[in-house]
């Protein structure tokens, strides 16, 4: 039922966004507003064509004889059809029996225990598993090459002339909602990829806390880049600066020039994630699948340090030379605002990896443990071989921290305006 609820999900988020997208340009053309309806119209089709592609590679129908769905597909109605064709194979599930194709081997968790499990795949089932990974690639897609860039346009053409259209604010919002169930798609793809051999199952808290988290992140996101109107990261440089050769798979896969363009779609696809937010991967070209398994506790830290200080850096540049338009806004509090809410989003990632990862009895050391240490300066060699339940002195240490945290950033920041 939920897989069946995210083909959908996905397929009305994509019909949504476009179909406003498209309203809005009609509605800059009769405005006379150019640059605005050329830019609208950029980031509703580069997507919507990537997407097309990906699902195309995925399923591999160019060397099938599927002349309606290549035609769909240039008629950028790909998803649609594929979200029929995964909805019939849904329901035609279960009702007979089939021969099995594989036999899947995972390890179930349960209380601390490992259980090891195996059951029987059929062919219907295994295509159903390929639906569901091509809609996760187009989600992920669709919100941080085509979302992204156009709730950040719309935003910015909002403040510039100074008033809201309701069409504006209705895409602001279906934007906003694919960025954020882009992120949570991010999230339980990282950890589908990096807990392979174990069966997963998310609670709905987990749920829960990933999209406050990830909704607060890249609503302040966006909205400090807006404010400052520029960008100051470049993460594709430091990804091709490690030098790393092509990986083997790949090229065994795929020519040459298809491996170039795949490397390149999936490094600039990356780098827009990490523009944004925590894309909770890191990206390795020299391993032979493109990423690293290994949970690095220190590259995540350092993000959201150097996010934080980036974010407050824009905002406090915006605070000083903000233009008229903001007399009439309490520029403090928006930007206090602004910081508790990162503030929050932090908190809720923490609470995530504590008490809401699927896998947080697999951890060498969890939040509580490195929170103790920064806060204790000292480290006990028994923390780490630890696995009991989190206790309530975890929350309590995990709560006051952040509150800590997060009165300190308010404390120095308005010191700075004063």
């Amino acid at each position: 039922m939920l897989c069946r609820l995210r083909v959908v999900l996905s397929t009305m988020l994509y019909c949504a966004e476009f179909i406003t997208a498209a309203v809005m340009c009609s509605t800059y053309q009769k405005s006379d507003d150019r640059i605005w309806m050329g830019c609208t119209i950029t980031f509703m089709l580069f997507p919507a064509v990537l997407i097309q592609l990906a699902l195309t590679f995925i399923h591999r129908d160019l060397g099938r004889d599927r002349p309606l769905v290549l035609f769909l597909h240039l008629l950028l109605l790909g998803p649609v059809i594929r979200c029929l064709e995964a909805l019939v194979m849904y329901f035609k599930a279960g009702k007979k029996e089939e021969p099995y194709v594989t036999i899947s081997r995972r390890i179930r968790l349960k209380k601390g225990q490992q259980t090891p499990m195996e059951w029987e795949i059929g062919q219907l089932e295994r295509n159903l598993a390929a639906h569901r990974d091509a809609f996760k690639r187009a989600t992920v897609i669709q919100a941080f090459l085509g979302s992204t860039p156009q709730l950040t346009l719309q935003l910015y053409a909002t403040i510039q002339e100074k008033y809201i259209l309701p069409l504006r604010l209705a895409l602001m919002i279906i934007t906003l909602i694919s960025i954020t169930y882009g992120a949570l798609v991010c999230n339980i793809l990282a950890i589908q990829i990096r807990y392979d051999d174990y069966k997963l199952r998310l609670r709905p808290a987990a749920y829960i806390c990933m999209i406050v988290w990830r909704g607060l992140e890249i609503a302040t996101r966006i909205t400090a880049l807006v404010l400052f109107s520029t960008a100051l990261t470049h993460w594709i440089i430091l990804f091709w600066a490690r030098k790393g050769s092509l990986a083997e798979n790949v090229e065994k896969n795929l020519s040459k020039l298809g491996t170039t363009v795949v490397l390149c779609m999936f490094t600039l696809l990356y780098a827009c994630i990490n523009i944004f937010c925590w894309s909770a991967v890191q990206l390795d070209l020299t391993h032979r699948e493109l990423i690293e398994k290994r949970q690095r506790w220190d590259r995540l830290a350092l993000y959201y340090i150097g996010r934080f200080l980036e974010n407050f850096l824009l905002i406090t540049l915006w605070y000083f030379f903000k233009s008229d338009f903001y007399e009439y806004v309490c520029a403090p509090l928006l930007v206090v605002q602004l910081l508790v809410c990162y503030g929050l989003a932090v908190l809720f990632m923490l609470l995530f990896y504590q008490f809401f990862h699927p896998c947080k009895r697999l951890f060498k050391y969890n939040v509580h443990d490195c929170l103790h240490c920064v806060c204790c300066r000292k480290r006990d060699s028994s923390l780490g071989s630890r696995r009991g339940k989190p206790s309530y002195s975890n929350a309590l240490v995990l709560s006051y921290s952040s509150t800590c945290s997060c009165s300190f950033i308010i404390r120095y920041f308005l010191l700075c305006l004063k």
